[in-house]
């Protein structure tokens, strides 16, 4: 499962470092240590954490999320798979976005809850790209 350090986490969240790291602080999620120290977050926790951000309208934020040429970063919060077709949800700071593409291209990019993701956007259609 991939971690997070507290400033990654802070982007995805589309707030600032001492914002991630005073929630850590309070308990409002989970951190561990790596070898080196580092306060990491693991992506599962990290992905519940952002929908709960994103439905409270918390307003703790020192600024607004933006995305530069319709592409959102974010963390996946949700993948619902057919036999086919597929349903991918990213929450990207206050924005969630869900995309439905092929279950052969969800497997390819290892798209699962807590992974960061970038969803792109163009007229109706979501592209996602792993990052």
């Amino acid at each position: 499962m991939q971690s997070y350090t507290i400033g990654q986490a802070a982007r995805l969240l589309g707030v600032s470092p001492d914002t991630a790291r005073r929630w850590a602080d309070a308990g409002r999620v989970a951190t561990h240590r790596d070898e080196s120290g580092r306060r990491l977050i693991d992506g599962r926790d990290l992905a519940a954490f952002s929908v709960e951000v994103a439905q409270s309208g918390n307003d703790e934020d020192e600024g607004s999320y933006t995305s530069a040429r319709n592409a959102f970063a974010g963390i996946v919060t949700a993948v619902k798979l057919g036999d086919v077709a597929a349903q991918v949800e990213i929450q990207a700071g206050p924005h969630r976005l869900v995309s439905l593409l092929t279950r052969e291209a969800v497997e390819e990019l290892g798209l699962e809850v807590g992974v960061e993701a970038t969803a792109r956007v163009k007229s109706t259609s979501v592209h996602i790209d792993r990052t």
